[in-house]
């Protein structure tokens, strides 16, 4: 196995890597290391899944559109994460119903479908990782359904700004990349946006949006 597939399989999915079982050495040998342009749709709805992707740098959005063109983020697929719509297409054999699209510059580790199936029968170390990330996923996605169809929009909006803003507090996005993310139209975001600008709790530039108190976003998050 090449140094950076190794490097990467130690660095995000230490449980397979430090497995024992020679089913789980030969698809980690066989595994292609792919790298992804941002902007690229990895894949679309009514797409057949041709392999198990597992993201080891950078960020894949899955999201589904609506036939008037409204778009709604499912969730991100990143680092040490795989895709739970890829599983499950895999393990039902079924087609994609929404699609993906690389945010970034995107590696991951690809394992064909053809070696995929079989490893999952022969493996219980690969089917406990399979299963585990699977679950651990769901639950992710199912919390993020239901913020969306009972939070409050100001809380949810709270929080995204403190998990998209960078060391110095700064999220680089648009309006309408916000009402994508959490499933609202960009008129309310924008709305909301500049009620807490007013409130001085942040600063909105061209492409930026800036945190002056991180403790009253904090503070709304959390509030019941």
């Amino acid at each position: 196995m090449d140094k950076a597939k190794q490097h990467y399989w130690r660095r995000c999915f230490p449980e397979l890597a430090a497995a024992e079982d020679p089913v789980v050495r030969h698809l980690m040998e066989e595994a292609q290391l792919v790298r992804l342009p941002p902007g690229m749709k990895v894949f679309e709805p009514g797409g057949r899944c041709q392999s198990y992707l597992l993201v080891v740098e950078g960020s894949v959005r899955v999201q589904l559109v609506t036939e008037s063109g409204r778009e709604a983020v499912l969730y991100h697929v990143r680092a040490g994460n795989s895709c739970i719509l890829t599983t499950s297409c895999l393990l039902g054999g079924q087609h994609y119903p929404a699609e993906g699209v690389t945010e970034s510059e995107v590696a991951a580790l690809v394992v064909p479908a053809a070696r995929f199936l079989p490893a999952l029968d022969q493996s219980r170390a690969f089917r406990k990782f399979v299963f585990a990330n699977l679950g651990r996923r769901l639950a992710e996605v199912m919390e993020r359904i239901e913020q969306i169809a009972f939070g409050p929009i100001d809380r949810r909006l709270a929080g995204a700004l403190l998990d998209l803003a960078d060391g110095d507090g700064v999220i680089r996005t648009t309006h309408q990349n916000l009402a994508v993310e959490l499933g609202s139209a960009r008129e309310v975001i924008s709305r909301h946006l500049k009620r807490f600008e007013s409130r001085d709790w942040v600063a909105l530039g061209r492409g930026t949006i800036t945190i002056r108190n991180a403790e009253a976003l904090q503070g709304l998050v959390d509030s019941v």
